[in-house]
């Protein structure tokens, strides 16, 4: 599958929403914390994956301001789980020249979590490849707001002029503002939904769903949805015909 790939078509900044953990365990009969702990392997093929042919970003959903409505003991078993697979997981970015950097209210996440993520955003800082962007407490709404608070104090503070306000400079202020808009959203699941995900970032992302549950999914899933990619015209806006004048 790797070898179908055009080498040259690369999406630059790729998203994934992973979903199905909880119907992958359900169908085992078992918990569906079972099903979150069978999920890091997918997440280790997708990371790899993207390294691999050329992906510059990477963004995985892994915990939304809405999942802490879920039960208590979901909530905790997850907490905990990030906290062993960061520590374990550390060594793998370094191997693959991976630089991580959490995106998200980490303030509000246990101290343990918040700790190892720092860790292994200090363990991985001096790598020159691969961002990858764990989104944790993080929902698309509150990264607008986030922005608009700031762009309203530096208004306030006389930092920034009302009239200067464009989309470029919106950009800047959007937290995850290092990164390039997505060019290439995963959804696994069966799911159709963006579920209040980089709302500002996808506005010309494709769109790629899948039936697969996310504990199943390995690189070449990855790969078919890139070639899935490499298919589509992209136009922006734009007639076929001027993209090729």
């Amino acid at each position: 599958m790797k070898e179908q790939i055009d080498s040259t078509n690369i999406p630059k900044h790729v998203a994934v929403i992973m979903d199905g953990n909880g119907r992958w365990a359900k169908q085992r009969g078992a918990t569906r914390l079972f099903g979150h702990r069978n999920a890091i392997k997918a997440v280790r093929d997708v990371t790899e994956g993207c390294a691999e042919i050329g992906v510059q970003h990477l963004t995985l959903y892994a915990f939304s301001t809405e999942n802490w409505s879920r039960p208590k003991m979901e909530v905790d078993g997850l907490m905990t789980l990030l906290v062993s697979t960061i520590k374990k997981e550390i060594p793998t970015l370094l191997k693959n020249n991976i630089r991580l950097q959490p995106l998200g209210d980490i303030s509000h996440l246990p101290k343990e979590a918040q700790a190892n993520l720092q860790q292994g955003v200090e363990e991985t800082s001096k790598n020159d490849g691969m961002i990858l962007s764990l989104a944790l407490n993080y929902s698309g709404r509150w990264e607008i707001g986030e922005s608009v608070g700031q762009m309203l104090k530096d208004i306030k503070n006389n930092k920034l002029d009302i009239d200067n306000i464009d989309n470029q400079l919106i950009n800047k202020y959007i937290c995850d503002h290092i990164a390039p808009d997505v060019e290439l959203m995963i959804r696994t699941s069966g799911e159709h939904r963006i579920s209040n995900f980089l709302l500002w970032q996808l506005a010309y992302a494709e769109l790629y769903f899948t039936d697969k549950l996310w504990p199943d999914f390995r690189k070449n899933d990855l790969f078919e949805a890139v070639i899935d990619f490499q298919k589509r015209e992209r136009r922006y806006g734009k007639i076929s015909e001027q993209l090729t004048q």
